[in-house]
């Protein structure tokens, strides 16, 4: 049975492997699978976007199970911004440092700074069957980056469980307590009890 990520980073695809591989599932990303998608992302929640990712990547390979997620970081003192526009929070094109810059600015003077990453992932099967879940990870924005592992608003990021920011954590500390981890084992698990009860 093969699973097909739909999404480019061959971290996440690594991550989709690692863990539904005890499925007997084999992950590809959609240039491994030759499938151009890149649909708009207009959606209104995490859950939405992941949905429209999966649905579009469903329509190309329609034999197949895809898999895909939506991820951000929630900011407490901003509403839950920069939320599902995580990653244009700074302009389309604009690197890390520059969307790191802008929520330290939004966030200069401000004492309250807790924070969360929230990652919501879609499973869609040969049949159409849509399946979601989701996970966080808690914490808060520090004043300066910290660390140099990791990307997007990691180095900014201090996640209370792993007590240092996400930068300066391994890749096996991170994705023990990560938000994307998280929503991937637990749907892990609907997935597995859907195959047990097809069997």
């Amino acid at each position: 049975m093969k699973i097909i990520a739909a999404t480019a980073n061959k971290g996440k695809a690594a991550e989709i492997r690692e863990i539904f591989g005890g499925l007997g599932f084999e992950t590809e990303t959609m240039t491994e699978a030759g499938i151009d998608s890149s649909p708009e992302e207009n959606g209104k929640t995490f859950t939405e976007n992941a949905l429209i990712k999966a649905r579009a990547a469903h329509e190309k390979a329609p034999d197949k199970y895809v898999i895909a997620d939506d991820s951000g970081l929630c900011v407490d003192a901003l509403g839950g911004a920069p939320g599902i526009y995580s990653a244009r929070y700074a302009g389309e094109g604009a690197s890390d440092p520059d969307k790191i810059n802008k929520l330290l600015s939004a966030l200069d003077g401000v004492t309250d700074r807790a924070a969360h990453f929230e990652t919501a992932v879609a499973f869609i099967t040969p049949s159409g069957e849509e399946l979601t879940a989701h996970g966080e990870a808690a914490g808060y924005i520090l004043t300066a980056p910290e660390g140099q592992n990791g990307f997007g608003y990691d180095p900014v990021f201090f996640c209370t469980e792993l007590g240092k920011s996400f930068a300066s954590a391994s890749d096996a500390e991170k994705n023990a307590v990560s938000h994307r981890g998280r929503a991937l084992r637990s749907l892990y698990e609907i997935v597995k009890s859907k195959i047990g009860e097809e069997e």
